[in-house]
């Protein structure tokens, strides 16, 4: 096993895969970047923010200003209130079906769209072809996820393109919020670039094409950015709203709860009820390949940010992933049934991304973890102190539900 460096101030280890670095201090980057929003002016970040979306504002006020992405779970409901309510634009909302769709997320898509009073547009892809390939990137990448990321970080492009409306809103840079990859000062803006590097770990649609695979153009041609000749011609755009407005997702989801109706959940391998109660697999199959593949889990993403916005202490922080991220992901025969595989074979195939930096095979079937923080000397006498109130309002079943929702429209 080797040793693998961890900030002093928050729980990630050097290993972040988006590219994480210490300071002298052993500070890293993410918690500098986080600086910034003691420091930074953000009545003058959001007037600058007017000034950008001003130009286009539709002069009849009857055409759609905008693209903003949702879904019925994460920052949608906060997003779409700082574009309607607070900018006054006129959004085209849009939406990538993942397909393993939860009762709560059809509820709170359909909530959403009925509070804004804004038009939707859902992507429904082949369910085949998705299929496809989710086999394709389990076995190739280790991601069960990669359809669901690659749709809903390219539909809005594609709408921007296909319906002429330039400007897409999403809501906080990843990159900047996790590992301090840039400044809010830097106003970074969305790219193919970055979507290919980090959000689908290097492939592209047409990339996943082999002659040793069962994979077709047909099967994929609905995942492929535009190319920049149709980019350049209406000159899209897409800014992040985190440069601007002082990031803080549980405030910002306490909040919609209390004007909007937004719904939350508990889950069994993290703290935090607010996000990702849309879908079946995120917090589960999804957030356990992350731990095998990369050390930490979604756990220690919720903790760290909690410990930046100072909610939660580093010792508190790390006995609540301590506690949750070896914790065995629920769901598991819902994905077997729907992807056509047994348990068995789904968990063959998870093994073989197993890092072997954090993870030791002692036996056929059985792994030893090597937690980047094992040997941490942390004084743990204030770990049991009371951590934040995340208030879970619903049951992520809601009810008994053998499959996924597939297609859900309306309130279930």
């Amino acid at each position: 096993m080797k040793y693998t460096p961890t900030c002093k101030r928050c729980l990630y280890p050097a290993t972040h895969p988006l590219g994480l670095t210490l300071d002298e201090e052993g500070i890293c980057s993410g918690c500098r970047i986080h600086e910034e929003k003691d420091s930074l002016d953000w009545d003058i970040r959001w007037k600058k923010l007017e000034d950008i979306v001003a130009p286009y504002r539709s002069p009849s006020g009857k055409n759609y200003d905008c693209i903003v992405p949702v879904s019925g779970a994460n920052d949608s409901y906060y997003i779409v209130h700082l574009v309607k309510e607070r900018l006054k634009l006129n959004p085209l909302l849009v939406s990538y079906n993942k397909y393993f769709n939860t009762p709560l997320s059809v509820w709170n898509l359909a909530n959403l769209r009925i509070r804004f009073d804004c038009d939707i547009l859902i992507q429904n892809v082949n369910p085949l072809s998705v299929k496809k390939i989710t086999r394709t990137t389990l076995r190739e990448l280790g991601s069960l996820y990669w359809p669901c990321i690659a749709g809903q970080t390219v539909f809005p492009v594609q709408t921007a393109v296909r319906y002429g409306v330039p400007l897409v809103i999403w809501g906080a840079h990843q990159g900047l919020e996790q590992v301090g990859m840039f400044s809010h000062e830097h106003e970074v803006e969305m790219t193919r670039r970055y979507r290919k590097d980090h959000d689908l770990m290097g492939k592209e649609a047409d990339d996943l094409l082999s002659i040793f695979d069962t994979l077709k153009e047909d099967d994929i041609w609905q995942y492929r950015y535009p190319d920049d000749a149709d980019l350049q011609r209406i000159d899209v755009r897409g800014i992040y709203l985190g440069n601007f407005v002082r990031w803080d997702p549980k405030a910002q989801h306490e909040k919609m709860m209390a004007s909007h109706g937004y719904r939350t959940t508990s889950f069994d391998r993290t703290f935090d009820c607010y996000d990702h109660g849309d879908c079946y697999n995120y917090m589960g199959l999804h957030d356990q390949l992350k731990l095998y593949k990369h050390g930490y889990s979604k756990v220690t993403d919720h903790a760290s940010r909690e410990i930046r916005h100072g909610r939660l202490m580093r010792e508190q922080g790390l006995a609540l992933v301590r506690d949750r991220e070896t914790v065995t992901a629920p769901d598991g025969e819902k994905f077997c049934e729907w992807l056509g595989v047994d348990r068995r074979g789904l968990q063959f195939m998870m093994d073989q991304h197993r890092n072997p930096t954090f993870w030791t095979q002692s036996r056929p079937g059985e792994w030893i973890f090597h937690s980047p923080h094992e040997g941490s000397e942390e004084k743990m006498a204030t770990a049991n102190a009371p951590i934040p109130d995340f208030s879970a309002t619903h049951s992520l079943a809601m009810g008994e539900q053998d499959r996924y929702i597939t297609i859900g429209k309306g309130y279930p």
